[in-house]
């Protein structure tokens, strides 16, 4: 990642980003990005100038079957939403390249309109990888957005899986795009995924597949009743719309409103962020402890040999784990 040669003054960095600098903000995610440990280390620093300013923004996640429309409604709700006076971000997050490691898709060329806009920034991220398709990351990233004057913040996620459930950890209220098919295309979606949705919206609800929409919606309103809601004080509503025309994007956005009205009326939404900065905190250890783990040169020359050893059958995976465990504590441990 290049974010100039010379490495940056994190307090200037973030003094930049206060004042919405865009170019500084694009510099501060690329350096939040970076893997290098020098590079991690100015991050902190930065992250901690900038917190005491962030927390104001909305945060949204969407997620969506393949070919169901994310990157067309994102660009339509987030106009609309722009319109309203606000400013948006979208953190993208695309698939990862297998060679390089980059993002693949683009996702400025796919929201040309809201890419023009001043007031809207749109940041593709390589996933790397990464469980649920989100950047690892992107929480920080989200935080910058913040600081930098977004008040509403759209992470769009790869896919849909059970993994996909890593999104809403960071986000307020998580968004199910889904297209026509009913209850038939119900069961192609795994139901982890659905019970973690704060609204379902049915996507290209116009034309000749107007009727067939409003037949999707009403099967998966149905098939909602059959789980038990997340939250005592929301209902998880089923919506249509259809992004290429603008129809019903004015009344999401407005579900948008009251899922924030209800949720920190009720104390719930504080609640969430609360939970999800300790589930950050915990990840953080478990991906420090893992990296730490694979890097000790004790583990690294015993680590080939046991790979094979494992593989030839010739030692079992828990007493190979065992092993490898222990080297590392002793490793680790003081002399």
């Amino acid at each position: 990642m290049n974010i100039g040669r010379a490495l940056p003054d994190p307090e200037l960095l973030a003094e930049a980003v206060l004042k919405g600098q865009r170019r500084a903000l694009a510099r501060a995610i690329t350096l939040i990005e970076s893997t290098r440990p020098e590079h991690r280390a100015l991050a902190e620093n930065l992250l901690e100038f900038l917190l005491p300013h962030t927390g104001g923004g909305v945060r949204i996640g969407i997620s969506g079957v393949p070919g169901v429309g994310k990157s067309t409604f994102i660009e339509s709700f987030g106009t609309h939403v722009i319109n309203q006076g606000h400013r948006v971000a979208v953190l993208a997050v695309d698939p990862s390249s297998p060679r390089s490691g980059g993002s693949i898709l683009g996702d400025k060329t796919r929201m040309e309109e809201l890419s023009r806009d001043e007031r809207a920034f749109i940041r593709p991220s390589p996933s790397g990888g990464t469980l649920g398709g989100v950047a690892r990351r992107t929480r920080e990233a989200l935080l910058a957005c913040e600081a930098a004057g977004f008040d509403v913040i759209i992470v769009e996620t790869v896919g849909v899986g059970q993994s996909e459930t890593a999104v809403a950890d960071m986000v307020d209220m998580f968004l199910l795009l889904l297209v026509p098919g009913g209850g038939d295309e119900l069961q192609g979606i795994k139901k982890g995924i659905v019970e973690i949705a704060d609204a379902i919206i049915v996507n290209k609800a116009d034309g000749d597949l107007a009727n067939a929409a409003k037949r999707a919606a009403l099967d998966y309103q149905n098939a909602l009743h059959l789980l038990r809601p997340a939250s005592l004080h929301w209902s998880v509503p089923v919506l249509s719309c259809s992004a290429m025309s603008n129809l019903g994007i004015g009344e999401i956005w407005e579900t948008v409103s009251r899922y924030r009205q209800v949720m920190g009326e009720a104390g719930e939404l504080t609640s969430r962020r609360n939970q999800q900065a300790l589930s950050w905190m915990w990840n953080e250890v478990a991906e420090n402890l893992m990296l730490r783990f694979r890097t000790q040169p004790r583990i690294k020359s015993m680590l080939s040999k046991t790979e094979v050893r494992v593989a030839a059958g010739e030692m079992t995976p828990t007493t190979a784990a065992q092993t490898l465990l222990n080297a590392f504590l002793d490793g680790a441990a003081p002399s």
